[in-house]
């Protein structure tokens, strides 16, 4: 989901790829793998643009709530783990 949540941000597959510290090649399947997964266009590609669609939206949006949820998690279980030390 961090590809996806890139190129959302980014609407540029090479920026997305190099802040990933990637290829586009590989990035590019990712994302068609994730569409192809979900069964609809995350976004809408031109030779000179990247948008996202109406579900891309909707995907960005609540994968952005759920990344914000997991590093929440993950800083109490670190928190939990330096208390116990």
């Amino acid at each position: 989901m961090y590809a996806f949540v890139a190129v959302a941000e980014e609407l540029h597959f090479r920026r997305a790829a190099v802040r990933l510290g990637m290829t586009q090649s590989p990035l590019s399947r990712m994302i068609k793998g994730l569409e192809r997964d979900l069964g609809v266009a995350l976004f809408r590609r031109t030779r000179r643009t990247v948008r996202l669609t109406p579900g891309g939206e909707a995907l960005l949006a609540d994968v952005r709530v759920l990344i914000e949820r997991a590093e929440r998690a993950v800083a109490r279980v670190r928190d939990l783990q330096s208390r116990e030390q």
